[in-house]
């Protein structure tokens, strides 16, 4: 697993290779924002490269194309992406595994707070476990490949989000 001293960009390239992603397709999907610098981010196995409009925009087609999720270690955008994905699986919009890789713990507190917020009754318990998390890529991926969604009261349909 890569160390501390990798860019993002090597730790994605790092893991994608050992996760076995140079076998299968990789599409990258930016906004125009950032598809200035798509050059240095993107994985030299990525099949194909989407540029659209808007953040929401790359949000939604990064949900049709995806087969699942995996937060790797980031900042806000990263927080804000995987929050909002898992609840569009709370709110039915899908059934896709929503996995984080907790590199050297970094995710602990985000999982802690995830915990309390069922303590405290503002998350369903069932709903809490829309999310899987691990610390070894491989293992996260089996879970993710294995992955049965809980029953959950489906609370729109895609046409009203």
């Amino acid at each position: 697993m890569p160390n501390k001293r990798m860019s993002k960009s090597q730790f994605v390239t790092a893991l994608a290779e050992k996760s076995g992603l140079n076998k299968k397709q990789v599409t990258s999907v930016l906004d125009t924002l950032n598809a200035m610098v798509a050059h240095e981010l993107a994985h030299q196995r990525v099949t194909e490269m989407r540029i659209v409009h808007s953040m929401h925009e790359r949000k939604t087609m990064m949900a049709e194309l995806s087969d699942g999720f995996i937060a790797l270690p980031g900042g806000f955008g990263t927080f804000e992406e995987f929050c909002e994905i898992v609840t569009w699986a709370q709110l039915g919009l899908h059934q896709k595994p929503c996995g984080i890789l907790n590199v050297e713990r970094y995710y602990d507190p985000l999982m802690a707070m995830f915990d309390r917020g069922v303590e405290e009754g503002f998350i369903y318990p069932v709903n809490r476990r829309l999310i899987l998390m691990g610390t070894d890529p491989d293992r996260l991926l089996d879970s993710l490949s294995s992955y049965a969604p809980p029953k959950t009261e489906k609370w729109i349909v895609s046409d009203e989000s």
